[in-house]
């Protein structure tokens, strides 16, 4: 770590850190995330400009023999990614069994790093951490929305005296595939009618519809009177789907 800087060194080390800053904002302001452009390009600067401080400040580290006092400059970034951590904590929201905001306190983090990295020089440890962060977010995302992963949703059914029992239910949900983990039947209006709960898994893309074909073939069964589908908090968009019939 040089401790004779240049304005030209300086203006290299905080342009890098924008670059790096705007290209990783891009990305989450593109998908709407709560810490987007600016947020990013603040908190990369921000510590880009404190190891560029720790640098200017080098020459005036340590302890002078007549002195009890040390300058220990490295607790300037320490403080900086502790307080990155605080930062990124605020901006996990928990909503029911939903957590957000992870991957934004993650990448605030990383950015920081990056930012860090840039600010002391390390300029090309910086530069391959901001392509691996590109790549994580960019390609990564696109093979994460085709992947299958486990759904859940829990199947409510209303019949009369003329509709589909228990069984038959479950052996239409099994036949679509889908995998029933739980099932319970109540009776109401002196066993006129019966309420049927069932709780289902399968595997699907994180971007396919939240309401499966199979719901709209059950509701059009005869002595359905009332169906509701309701998938379990896998994304903040996912709501209850009601079929009254």
């Amino acid at each position: 770590m040089s401790t004779d800087l240049a304005w030209p060194e300086i203006a290299l080390r905080l342009a890098l850190a924008f670059v790096a800053g705007l290209l990783i904002g891009l990305n989450r302001s593109e998908h709407g995330h709560p810490a987007g452009l600016r947020t990013m390009l603040l908190v990369c600067l921000a510590a880009a400009v404190a190891m560029l401080q720790v640098n200017l400040l080098l020459n005036t580290g340590g302890r002078t023999p007549d002195s009890f006092m040390m300058l220990d400059l490295m607790r300037l970034p320490l403080g900086i990614l502790s307080g990155m951590g605080f930062i990124g904590a605020g901006a996990i929201l928990r909503r029911g069994n939903l957590i957000q905001g992870v991957t934004t306190a993650a990448t605030l983090w990383f950015v920081t790093v990056i930012g860090l990295c840039l600010g002391g020089g390390q300029i090309g440890l910086g530069l391959t951490s901001l392509a691996l962060a590109l790549i994580i977010l960019w390609g990564l995302k696109w093979f994460e929305q085709r992947m299958l992963e486990q759904m859940g949703a829990t199947l409510t059914i209303i019949v009369g005296p003329d509709g589909p029992t228990e069984r038959e239910v479950r052996a239409q949900l099994e036949t679509e595939g889908f995998s029933v983990t739980g099932c319970a039947v109540t009776y109401t209006d002196q066993a006129r009618r019966r309420r049927l709960h069932y709780a289902v898994r399968w595997r699907a893309r994180t971007n396919e519809t939240s309401s499966a074909p199979i719901v709209d073939r059950l509701a059009q069964q005869p002595g359905v009177q009332e169906l509701e589908w309701r998938p379990n908090s896998t994304a903040g968009e996912l709501q209850a789907n009601e079929t009254p019939l």
